[in-house]
């Protein structure tokens, strides 16, 4: 019988700790399944999946959270079996306006008051092509309730991007 193991890490930016961490999880028997990675600020994140027998998933456990140190941090979640995706559709969100404080929180506030869920979302401030004002853009991948009428939620979506000055569009 295998079982999954979840775990997250940040360290400074630098080659090798892909490495370190995925000869850790080889070292110990275990399958790289799914991760997320990203640099940002110098600093190298990402949460990783790995599958693994269960007879030996406490000593790849033990060996991954022997890698903490200076430049490394590695954080242990316990499992989570019970997420339960039926009754939800997925949607891709898109968002774009002139970068001000609060976006990501009036946004993710409106989404959890409608019970939806957040599954990946991914934001950035640049500069606009024509006159450099900095824009911010945000693109996620959320689960609606499939209650939940879709045209209900873009006139909600709509208000939002009113109060906010952006631009919000949904794709199926």
């Amino acid at each position: 019988m295998s079982t999954s193991i979840v775990f997250t890490f940040i360290g400074n930016d630098k080659p090798g700790l892909v490495e370190k961490l995925s000869n850790t999880v080889s070292e110990q028997g275990g399958n790289w399944l799914e991760s997320r990675m990203s640099q940002l600020a110098g600093h190298f994140a990402g949460i990783a999946r790995v599958q693994i027998s269960s007879d030996k998933a406490e000593q790849l456990r033990s060996a991954l959270s022997t890698l903490s140190g200076d430049d490394l941090s590695v954080s242990l979640e316990d499992p989570n079996t019970s997420h339960d995706i039926a009754g939800h559709k997925d949607i891709k969100l898109n968002l774009l306006g002139n970068d001000r404080p609060g976006i990501v929180k009036e946004l993710s506030s409106a989404l959890a008051a409608l019970h939806i869920n957040v599954c990946e979302m991914n934001t950035q401030v640049s500069s606009a092509p024509m006159s450099a004002e900095l824009l911010f853009s945000a693109s996620a991948e959320i689960q609606v309730p499939a209650a939940l009428d879709i045209g209900d939620l873009s006139d909600k979506l709509d208000d939002i991007a009113n109060q906010l000055d952006v631009d919000i569009s949904l794709e199926d």
